[in-house]
């Protein structure tokens, strides 16, 4: 913010959250417990609980708001409504921190003195590498080193004296959740703090619940031990899933099929014969491809001239030829020898040697095929090597067609034209629309000339490789003759690797970096997984029908994220040896724990007995003490029920969550009264009815919560909704520390306010697109809170205001009130809490004033104060402190307005009552102007005025309402074809020009009048109406102020 200025408003503002922020915290007012009255309504809402490696931040904020509005809203609409809180501190990062302190102090001392940073070179490969009389060349770029743990730690606020501490896990645990939970209480936080708690072992009730979880899972054979492909993390030694990962987190591991394209006479070619290692052995070069149904129609293979290959040994008898990001992968899939290692290369050679080389290829049409340059491929995908299919990649044909068309820049190249001048389009593959020879046939009709022009070139091959595997036919001269491209291709990669000229081959979608730092690859190891989607079919069958029949997530793309997630998440790796979590609990499982996505799934059913276990931040009934006293998130003081964690049997969890075996039957030697309450908390809370979220844990926690909910609990305790939005952006741009535009809550609270904050939350926006949290809106958001205060309090104590009967305006405005009342209870309901904000906030402030003009600023008083109440009410979730001021202070209410109820309104809705006011102040808008003009022509001040007003619609115009409304009954719309349905009524079509123009008229009404043409269009604007206004003030006609009137005489049509 900037500096020097006057911050009175923001420190009254500070100064109002401080002072109810405490009232809320002596009344328990967010402490929630079950209803005795069978008839009350509850409502169990969640945010997933942050990660503790560091303190909470302005996206934290934005996810988690969305949760607290509607917090606000159900308990205004009478709800019993429950928002527990816990802390993640399970996995890797916490460990991984640690770790790195303790690595930095072993090795630069304590403080660790640290050499200057170096820049560490890394190849960044180029579209257009330049080319010189046969010569390539690449471009090499820099990128910054990783910054220390100990200089992120100063970053984060810890004193320097302090930061060795934390290279104990432990003072990570007792740290950061605290300070949290002061954060969320500055934000005004509607938590019931006391079922508050943090994972792993070091909470043993916890550890308890997940270990639970788990026999239950391995119980229904959805949890198996055995070797499969997944994200690794060399240095840590153990699987990296996405919430292990500095970098990379959502993506996943790619298969690819490599083709062995075998050199010929290896040794006598001139790039080997320097090295001795190639005599006697075979050398392949490793072609990975995605359609190893097109191998039949290889024409040659490409390589990168800039791109820096490696030889390293396959077995005994062979030496591939590939990148060393992908022998890496391989060697850790035990796919080459010394594997679980980086794999000792045998020589370097650069991609323009290996241009020419003779090679024979697995299906290929040619018995010889050549390598040949390609100045776009990339050495981080794949192996570096691609084989050339023109009849179906469009990027092969228009590279292919470039060097034979263009002989100088063959010769350029160094290339022998009988490298390439023999080799035909070999057709494989016909798709209707496309022929035989689809990238051909693309590539003409997109007028490509270059395989410079990749825009186009990727648009073909999206078309080519999508009708292809879906409406493909064979057409190779072989067995597979006729068969679809999509039955064809898993049995041709099958036969390749069974006669092994191909491998199979794994590699992260895109690069992962481990919070240890390294590069993760894709390694084969043995793991404990849960057989999420396809290996549990009927397990996935129950998710997908509970996704796509009964679970709301409020918008069309996060539903079909979910669909899309249940179709492709399969077996997931949920066991590590690594950081911090829940040991697996079965005899052969020592030594693994749980990772951090696995024991995050249903411990929103913990949230329902954690008070009885633990008391989260309010042991023993404490409120908040400096010496953190009332603080037992980790569960290791005594329960205040005297429960003990070995206590919580398998069994106990069983009764309390799934009612069997019964309590009668219950083997335990805790007081029945107490078990019976824990099962009726449960009861009475479960299933959860919303949980708010960022749109990025559609692809794994979300889904993975709704199949493990499947997998313990009968379907109707599954939850009923997830809201998931996008990430937040600050004025447009990622929050980056880099850019100095990363704020943590606390600090944009003490910059702004608690209230300016939610406001302008509110305000960035509720879809799957970024919102934009912008802080001209927020700082704008001080002086509108306290100048509306100001307003309200002059308003209140203002004793001129009028009384008695209400006036037309007042009719209108007191109609617009209640319609905002309607349209916030519909957006709040649907999460659309940016149009709730525009609605009853801007909305409802920009009509007070419109009607303050009206009636020449001089209010009803029972309107003044139903404006106050009103706006206190429907902004209350939103803004609470402010709303909370308002009522107790303005308007002397004596309880919380979060024990209010939501406003009713005073009447229905009157559809043309505001089509009334709006036809009247268009109607002021043409007197005015007809009297400035009047005015500027004749330099004197018109001293009177008429107005006309209609009585009544002639007959003619009744008719057509009357034929309209029918029309719409019988359709549910106007129809199409309505100008023909006119000519077809005897009367109308005499005067069809008159009447078109008058039903257009009405067409344009009838959605603001919900389509009751016969109610509503009898008091239609354009005629005068009993209540109708009987007299216009001068000032709001905008006449002459010095006597002059207006006065309504009644028309008869």
């Amino acid at each position: 913010m900037q500096q020097n200025r006057d911050w009175t408003r923001r420190d009254l503002l500070l100064s109002i959250e401080k002072k109810y922020q405490e009232e809320w915290e002596e009344a328990r007012l967010f402490e929630v417990d079950p209803s005795p009255d069978p008839e009350c309504s509850k409502y169990f809402m969640t945010f997933p609980y942050p990660y503790m490696n560091g303190l909470l931040h302005l996206g934290h904020a934005f996810s988690f708001s969305k949760t607290e509005f509607s917090v606000g809203y159900h308990r205004l609409k009478g709800k019993r409504v429950l928002m527990p809180f816990g802390f993640h501190v399970t996995g890797m990062p916490i460990a991984a921190c640690a770790q790195k302190l303790r690595n930095e102090m072993d090795t630069f001392g304590n403080p660790p003195v640290f050499p200057e940073p170096e820049a560490v070179e890394k190849d960044v490969v180029s579209d257009a590498d330049k080319v010189t009389s046969g010569k390539f060349s690449g471009k090499k770029g820099k990128k910054a080193g990783q910054k220390p743990q100990w200089e992120i730690m100063k970053d984060m606020g810890i004193a320097p004296e302090r930061i060795s501490l934390f290279a104990d896990t432990a003072t990570w645990l007792n740290e950061f959740p605290p300070q949290a939970i002061e954060d969320l209480q500055l934000f005004g936080a509607k938590v019931d703090f006391r079922r508050s708690f943090i994972t792993t072992e070091q909470n043993p009730f916890y550890d308890s619940f997940i270990k639970w979880q788990f026999r239950h899972l391995r119980a229904g054979n959805l949890l198996e031990f055995g070797k499969r492909p997944t994200i690794y993390s060399p240095s840590s030694g153990q699987p990296c899933q996405d919430h292990d990962r500095a970098s990379g987190e959502g993506v996943g591991i790619q298969e690819y099929v490599l083709i062995k394209l075998e050199v010929q006479s290896p040794s006598e070619q001139s790039c080997f014969k320097s090295h001795a290692c190639v005599a006697g052995r075979r050398v392949f070069f490793l072609a990975a491809t995605l359609r190893p149904e097109t191998m039949y129609g290889q024409t040659n293979c490409w390589v990168l001239p800039s791109g820096e290959y490696s030889a390293y040994e396959l077995d005994e008898e062979s030496i591939i030829i590939t990148t060393e990001r992908a022998a890496t992968n391989l060697a850790w899939q035990h796919v080459i020898r010394h594997h679980d290692q980086t794999p000792p290369k045998l020589f370097t050679i650069m991609g323009e040697q290996l241009i020419g080389l003779p090679l024979s290829s697995p299906h290929s049409p040619y018995p010889t095929i050549y390598a040949l340059p390609m100045f776009t491929i990339s050495m981080y995908k794949g192996t570096g090597i691609v084989t050339s299919v023109p009849s179906d990649a469009p990027d092969d044909y228009q590279a292919l067609i470039d060097l034979k068309k263009k002989p100088d820049y063959r010769e350029k190249l160094g290339i022998k034209d009988e490298w390439i001048m023999p080799f035909e389009v070999v057709p494989i593959i016909d798709i209707p629309g496309f022929g035989n020879q689809a990238a051909v046939t693309l590539c003409e009709q997109m007028k490509i000339q270059s395989q410079k022009d990749q825009e186009r070139l990727a648009e073909a091959k999206a078309t080519v490789y999508l009708k292809g595997f879906n409406d493909g036919v064979m057409i190779t001269n072989n067995e597979w003759k006729g068969v679809k491209v999509k039955d064809a291709k898993p049995q041709i990669r099958k036969l390749m690797l069974e006669q092994g000229v191909a491998i199979q081959y794994f590699e992260p979608e895109k690069e992962v970096v481990s919070r240890l730092g390294d590069t993760c690859v894709v390694a084969t190891v043995d793991q404990w997984f849960l057989k999420y989607g396809a290996q549990s079919p009927e397990w996935q069958a129950k998710v997908k029908d509970h996704i796509e029949n009964t679970l709301e997530t409020y918008l069309p793309g996060t539903k079909r994220g979910f669909v899309e997630t249940a179709d492709w998440l399969g077996d997931w790796a949920c066991s590590r040896t690594f950081g911090l979590g829940t040991s697996l609990p079965f005899e052969g499982a020592e030594g693994y724990l749980i990772d951090s996505l696995s024991d995050s799934t249903i411990y929103m059913a913990y949230y329902t007995v954690a008070h009885y276990l633990q008391s989260g931040a309010r042991y023993n009934g404490l409120h908040p003490q400096k010496d953190g006293s009332h603080l037992n998130l980790d569960g290791r003081k005594p329960s205040p029920f005297g429960i003990k964690p070995e206590q919580m049997t398998h069994d106990v969890w069983n009764y309390i969550f799934l009612g069997e075996p019964s309590l009668e039957t219950l083997d335990s030697d805790l007081d029945k009264d107490l078990l019976q309450r824990m099962r009726n908390e449960f009861l009475f809370w479960y299933p959860m009815d919303l949980r708010c979220s960022g749109k990025d844990l559609i692809q794994n926690h979300l889904t993975m919560s709704l199949y493990n909910h499947a997998a313990v609990f009968p379907e109707h305790h599954w939850p009923r909704s997830f809201f998931c939005n996008g990430h937040v952006l600050v004025d447009g741009c990622k929050m980056s520390k880099s850019q100095g535009n990363f704020m943590t809550l606390r600090n944009v609270i003490k910059d702004y306010s608690a209230d300016a904050t939610r406001l302008a939350l509110a305000d960035a926006g509720d879809g799957l697109d970024d919102a934009n949290f912008v802080l001209t809106v927020v700082n704008a958001q001080i002086l509108k809170l306290t100048k509306e205060l100001e307003w309200m309090k002059e308003t209140l104590t203002n004793k001129e205001l009028r009384t008695g009967g209400k006036n037309f305006f007042d009719q209108v405005f007191e109609n617009q009130i209640n319609k905002v009342i309607s349209d916030a209870d519909r957006q709040y309901s649907a999460m659309m809490f940016r149009e709730a904000v525009q609605n009853c906030w801007y909305g409802l402030q920009n009509l007070r004033d419109e009607h303050r003009v009206s009636v020449d600023r001089l209010l009803h008083r029972d309107l003044a104060k139903r404006f106050v109440e009103v706006q206190a009410l429907l902004v209350s979730p939103i803004a609470p402190h402010w709303a909370e001021h308002v009522w107790k202070e303005l308007l002397g209410n004596t309880t919380s307005i979060h024990t209010a109820a939501w406003p009713t309104l005073s009447a229905p809705v009157h559809p043309t009552l505001q089509l009334q006011a709006d036809y009247l102040t268009n109607t002021i808008h043409t007197f005015r102007a007809q009297i400035a003009k009047q005015v500027k022509k004749t330099k004197v001040n018109p001293q009177h005025g008429v107005i006309f007003v209609v009585t009544g619609y002639q007959d003619w115009q009744v008719r057509c309402i009357a034929f309209l409304a029918q029309v719409v009954a019988e359709v549910g719309e106007i129809p199409k074809d309505l100008s023909k349905r006119v000519a077809e009524d005897p009367v109308l079509k005499t005067d069809m020009k008159r009447v078109m123009a008058f039903l257009a008229f009405m067409k344009e009404l009838l959605p603001q009048i919900k389509g009751n043409l016969t109610a509503n269009l009898a008091c239609c604007p354009g005629k005068r109406t009993a209540d109708g206004p009987a007299e216009l003030s001068n000032s709001t006609i905008g006449a002459d102020h010095s006597g002059n009137h207006l006065c309504q005489r009644p028309h008869h049509p």
